[in-house]
C-alpha cells in the first residue's frame, strides 16, 4: 500500500471543511490539479472513496465522515508535538501563552509574572482569562502552554493538578439582610432569598449543579442567570438578590464591592487546577514560569479560606 503522510491528511481535511478543491487548493497554495492527484492517491491507496462530487459540491462519503475527526486529532497532535519541540528549542527568549480564570489572574498571576519579568525580561507572555470550558478547550487544542481554572469537562487528554482551594459563599449589596451580620452563613439560610445563579456553562455554575441538596434551584428564578462574574457584577448592583461564589471570584475587582460570608453546614470548597496536555514536555520557559507561579501561591496569603494544595 501507498504510505499515507501529513500531505495526504491536510489535503482532505482542506477539502472536507471548504466542501470545494478550488478553495482548498487556494488555501494550500496548491494548483488544483495538485489537489487532486493527492486526494486520488489517497483513496487509491486505502481503497474507498473519500468524496462525492457533483457539480456544485464536493460531500464527504459515510466513511469519510467518520474518520474525519481522527484525521484532525491527528494532524493536531503533531503540529502540537512540533510546537513543543520548538519550544524546547527556544530557552532565554522565547514566548509563554497562558489562559486563566479571571479571579486567577488577579490574585495569583499578576504577582507571578512580575516576579518572572524581572528574571526573565526577553521571554515574552500572553495572558488570556476565560471560563473553564474555553481554558480547558485552549490547552487541548495547543492554543496555550498552561490553564489554571477549575476541572469542568475533564478531557482524558489533560491533566489537572490541584494547586489551590477556595470555599463558597454568599455574595450580596452591603444593603441586604444577610449583610448585616459576622461569620459563616448556613446554605439553609439562603432559603426565602431572591438567587442569582451562574449558567451550567461556567466553572462555577456546573460545579454547584453537582449539589442539588443545597437547595439553590428552589430559589432560583429562571430569569435570573449571569454567564459571568461580570454580568452577575451587573445584576447584582440592582440590589435586593444573593449570589453563590467561590472565594477568589468574590475577592476580584469589581466583585469585592460587594459583602461576602462563607457557607457552611456543608462547607463547600472549589478545586483550581494547573491544566496541560498529557504527556506533554514543557520547554526550558514555561517550566521556570511554572516554578515562579507556585513560588508565589506558597508565598501567598489567601483571604476567606483560600489555600494552597500544591507544594511543588
Amino acid at each position: 500500500m501507498r504510505k499515507i503522510s501529513l500531505r495526504h491528511l491536510r489535503c482532505f481535511l482542506a477539502v472536507a471543511e471548504t466542501g470545494s478543491f478550488t478553495v482548498a487548493a487556494s488555501r494550500l497554495f496548491q494548483t488544483q490539479s495538485s489537489l487532486t492527484a493527492t486526494i486520488q492517491q489517497f483513496e487509491e491507496a486505502i481503497g474507498l472513496k473519500l468524496f462525492e462530487r457533483t457539480t456544485r459540491r464536493v460531500d464527504l462519503t459515510p466513511e469519510a465522515i467518520r474518520f474525519r475527526s481522527v484525521a484532525e486529532k491527528l494532524v493536531k497532535d503533531f503540529d502540537n508535538a512540533i510546537g513543543d519541540l520548538h519550544a524546547i528549542a527556544t530557552s532565554q527568549r522565547g514566548h509563554v501563552r497562558i489562559a486563566a480564570a479571571p479571579s486567577i489572574v488577579v490574585h495569583v498571576l499578576t504577582p507571578a509574572l512580575r516576579a518572572f519579568r524581572n528574571a526573565y525580561p526577553d521571554i515574552t507572555i500572553s495572558v488570556q482569562d476565560a471560563g473553564s470550558a474555553r481554558i480547558e478547550r485552549a490547552v487541548l487544542d495547543g492554543e496555550v502552554d498552561f490553564g489554571i481554572a477549575s476541572r469542568l469537562k475533564d478531557y482524558p487528554e489533560l491533566d489537572y493538578k490541584p494547586i489551590l482551594r477556595d470555599p463558597f459563599g454568599v455574595i450580596m449589596p452591603p444593603e441586604h439582610p444577610l449583610a448585616a451580620g459576622d461569620g459563616p452563613v448556613r446554605w439553609a439560610e439562603l432559603s426565602g432569598y431572591e438567587y442569582i445563579a451562574l449558567t451550567n456553562d461556567t466553572g462555577i455554575g456546573a460545579f454547584l449543579e453537582n449539589y442539588p441538596e443545597l437547595g439553590l434551584s428552589r430559589n432560583a428564578n429562571p430569569y435570573d442567570h449571569a454567564s459571568s462574574t461580570n454580568s452577575l457584577y451587573a445584576m447584582l448592583k440592582l440590589g435586593g438578590k444573593i449570589s453563590v461564589l467561590p472565594s477568589l471570584a468574590a475577592q476580584a475587582s469589581p466583585m469585592n464591592e460587594f459583602r461576602f460570608r462563607e457557607l457552611t453546614d456543608p462547607p463547600i470548597t472549589r478545586e483550581i487546577c494547573l491544566i496541560t496536555r498529557q504527556l506533554r514536555s514543557f520547554s526550558p520557559n514555561t517550566q521556570r514560569i511554572l516554578e515562579v507561579l507556585m513560588a508565589t501561591i506558597r508565598g501567598t496569603s489567601f483571604l476567606n479560606g483560600t489555600e494552597a494544595v500544591a507544594a511543588d
